[in-house]
């Protein structure tokens, strides 16, 4: 999505970006693009006729929170960078700029923000192999990363034991199923919280685990 209000600039931006492979949505006003949820990345000016872009971005940032907000202005004052940073940009590029190097941004965005799964209160980054509740990071071995990612996948379906098995440890695993049952009462241990909405590891018994986006009394 790229909201812009200077006519000629935004024109600019949907046809080069058409001829990169992007397909574009565009919007002259702050009003226009919130009133859309079409868009997997927004372009944001800062001088917008209705709204000033630092607004919309922090408005932008609370709707979509892993949508990647990519600031395109010819603002360069540093408090201005700073201003959009904190407001949730996650990038700021400033006129005149390279077609080339934004669309380069805007791959790494989108490939950043595709290794990232949100259930309710839960963040999981694949990339950075890190897990947030609520913003707080989860302590986490390697082995409950990747059960947690397995189960994240599928949340909501019940993901048997011997495809957890397979996917975390090794196909051929010929002993028990203890080890794997040791590891979610841990993961759904740490994954607990008294406080917040968190997503909770159910069992189905004799087949196997299912990552639940509410906790369950189960």
């Amino acid at each position: 999505m790229i909201v812009e209000d200077e006519a000629g600039v935004r024109q600019a931006l949907e046809r080069g970006l058409a001829r990169g492979g992007f397909d574009t949505i565009a919007s002259a006003s702050a009003a226009d693009a919130l009133g859309t949820d079409d868009f997997d990345v927004a372009l944001v000016d800062l001088g917008l006729p209705d709204r000033d872009g630092v607004e919309l971005c922090r408005e932008l940032r609370t709707r979509y929170p892993d949508r990647p907000i990519i600031v395109v202005t010819g603002r360069d004052d540093e408090l201005d960078v700073v201003d959009a940073l904190d407001a949730g940009a996650d990038d700021y590029v400033t006129k005149p700029f390279s077609l080339a190097v934004l669309s380069a941004r805007i791959r790494r965005h989108l490939d950043r923000a595709s290794a990232v799964t949100v259930i309710g209160a839960l963040r999981i980054d694949r990339l950075a192999r890190r897990a947030f509740l609520a913003g707080e990071p989860v302590d986490l071995t390697v082995r409950e990363f990747d059960l947690l990612v397995a189960l994240a996948a599928h949340a909501g379906e019940m993901v048997s034991k011997d495809d957890l098995i397979a996917g975390v440890w090794d196909a051929h695993w010929s002993k028990s199923t203890h080890t794997l049952d040791v590891h979610i009462s841990a993961l759904r241990a740490k994954l607990a919280s008294p406080h917040i909405e968190a997503p909770a590891i159910t069992t189905v018994p004799r087949s196997g685990y299912r990552l639940e986006a509410a906790p369950s009394n189960r």
